[in-house]
């Protein structure tokens, strides 16, 4: 169907790297998570730890394309999330919402990104600053939250969050985070020529849950399948472009920036949306390269087809 609805079945890499890397014993408990569509969906459940890993497993693989969208268009979009939004309201609990907030009064951070479609601009949502006004608002608004930043433009609908601004009420469009920027570490403005910022970190680490270069593959000549490839290929040269200017910045930053991303020599069959064996072998992918401390690399190291522009 849709390679821009496809990629999401890509976070099972995520998923299974982050498990892995429990299992190796050698994961980290992380000062910051932050997460950008996919990565958003599975940053509260790395960002609570290992004890959090089963259910991120059971919740990923066995997923279903039916318990994402419904083939049906609305006015915003070519489909309906409401599936996706009953899964999250199921799976982000007031007891998972309540324990982001302890650890956020701990002085760890977890952040998501969202775009902000009215204003054209990238939004950083402290969620645990969120999780900890505790009430019924703020558990659906991280919610909320979650849904927009996985919101691919034009086939899920954009989610509507309420603000208040000079005294007036009303409703932003918030859609997928990845638009203005597949990831988050720093500011833009901290990353100019004449910033002297350095991270007060030792490590940072990116996980892509998804190939740096797009595959081949011929769309149907339909308006959604063109337009599904052609999100799919914009959203990569925009990861290819990020990953280029933190990697000219990763000296001046003063810490190792280091990446992890779907293979080019993974080539498992997608038989459909949300393929569960496709899904399991993601998984385990990312499993075993943790397990055996293969999945990360610096980004200089990993990815020598931007520094060429070629395709390796």
């Amino acid at each position: 169907m849709d390679c821009a609805v496809r990629r999401r079945s890509g976070r099972a890499y995520g998923a299974g790297l982050i498990t892995g890397w429990s299992q190796s014993g050698k994961r980290p408990e992380f000062a910051v998570v932050t997460g950008a569509s996919i990565g958003a969906l599975i940053s509260p459940y790395v960002f609570l730890g290992q004890r959090y890993d089963e259910e991120l497993r059971s919740a990923i693989v066995s997923i279903t394309s039916a318990d994402i969208f419904e083939d049906r268009p609305t006015r915003e979009s070519f489909l309906d999330t409401w599936p996706l939004k009953r899964l999250i309201e199921k799976r982000v609990t007031p007891q998972l919402v309540a324990e982001v907030a302890a650890e956020h009064r701990r002085g760890r951070r977890l952040l998501v990104t969202t775009t902000n479609v009215d204003a054209g601009r990238r939004v950083i949502w402290n969620m645990g600053a969120i999780a900890d006004k505790g009430d019924d608002k703020a558990i659906k608004l991280f919610r909320d939250v979650l849904l927009a930043s996985s919101g691919i433009p034009g086939f899920f609908p954009p989610v509507l969050i309420d603000v208040e601004a000079n005294g007036r009420v009303f409703q932003e469009m918030h859609l997928d985070g990845t638009v203005t920027a597949p990831f988050f570490i720093v500011p833009e403005a901290l990353l100019g020529a004449g910033s002297k910022t350095r991270l007060p970190a030792t490590e940072v680490y990116i996980v892509v849950n998804s190939k740096l270069v797009p595959d081949f593959e011929m769309p149907q000549r339909d308006t959604r399948a063109i337009l599904g490839r052609l999100i799919s290929v914009m959203l990569k040269t925009g990861l290819r472009a990020e990953l280029l200017l933190m990697g000219a910045n990763a000296h001046r930053l003063g810490v190792p920036l280091k990446v992890a991303y779907v293979p080019d020599s993974f080539q498992f069959p997608a038989r459909g949306l949300f393929d569960e064996k496709y899904m399991k072998a993601l998984f385990e992918l990312g499993a075993e390269q943790a397990k055996k401390g293969a999945a990360f690399e610096t980004i200089a190291e990993s990815v020598p087809e931007l520094r060429t522009g070629t395709p390796q």
